[in-house]
């Protein structure tokens, strides 16, 4: 992790849009999801953490593959207006499960990393059946910079079940060496659900190399309790207003939380 985020165990951010055009919820105005996006943007930076993840959080029902064009269209407009803005490492995230388009995003907009929920296997969500998409995802191979954008790949991902039984450190051993993830994310049932302290551990043990984060429910109380399983922590509902993911950051939550990290 040392090589993207500048240190030895890094924060991510949460940059949560509210939802876009074409969903459900959709406030009738981009300009005011910019301005709210690089408000959250420049609290973060100005709070001290190591880098930034932005998802289309509120486009709730979400698509379980592909998103339509203009959705890709707009993350990808907002994306280059956080890289403008703050100079640190941006992930995508294209919910649920459209790691094809989260690459392409980042390609355009110069992020650094993704994130995909169901890298492997399948999964059984509020979308339906999830199934893994690395044979797809991995062979976007445009050139030489799509290959240096990292996948940070769930395992026993949050908002999900298993098909069947199986223990995690096979989900894990298939998704690093089969779906080739530079990173694992470990996370609770839910956002802003705590993680299994005991799961960390068993995904750490059995990632070898490849670095684990904290997916969710991290707080400034419990970060000092991961740190020696994790190398990284993804935190969101920890640094927004009354800890609800859909409202503001408060750079005095992230500045504390970094303090405590520290």
């Amino acid at each position: 992790m040392n090589s993207l985020f500048k240190a030895d165990k890094a924060v991510v951010g949460m940059l949560h849009l509210p939802a876009l055009p074409g969903s459900r919820l959709y406030g009738g105005s981009m300009s005011a999801i910019r301005d709210l996006l690089l408000r959250d943007a420049d609290a973060l930076a100005e709070g001290g953490v190591h880098g930034l993840m932005m998802e289309n959080f509120g486009d709730v029902p979400f698509f379980p593959g592909r998103v339509p064009t203009h959705v890709a269209a707009h993350m990808t407009a907002l994306a280059v207006e956080v890289r403008r803005r703050v100079d640190l490492p941006l992930g995508i995230n294209v919910l649920r499960n459209d790691g094809v388009t989260a690459l392409a995003v980042a390609h355009a907009a110069g992020g650094s990393f993704i994130r995909v929920n169901v890298l492997c296997g399948a999964r059984v969500t509020d979308q339906g059946l999830i199934q893994g998409i690395a044979h797809d995802l991995l062979r976007e191979n445009w050139d030489a910079q799509t290959r240096k954008i990292q996948i940070f790949a769930d395992v026993d991902v949050k908002h999900s079940a298993p098909l069947a039984s199986r223990p995690i450190v096979d989900e894990v051993d298939d998704t690093v060496h089969r779906g080739l993830a530079s990173a694992l994310v470990v996370s609770g049932a839910g956002t802003g659900k705590p993680t299994d302290p005991q799961k960390v551990k068993t995904v750490k043990a059995a990632a070898g190399k490849v670095g684990v984060f904290i997916g969710s429910g991290i707080t400034a109380e419990t970060v000092g309790s991961f740190m020696d399983h994790a190398d990284g922590f993804i935190v969101g509902s920890a640094f927004k207003q009354d800890g609800a993911a859909s409202n503001p950051v408060e750079v005095n939550r992230v500045k504390e939380f970094m303090a405590r990290f520290r």
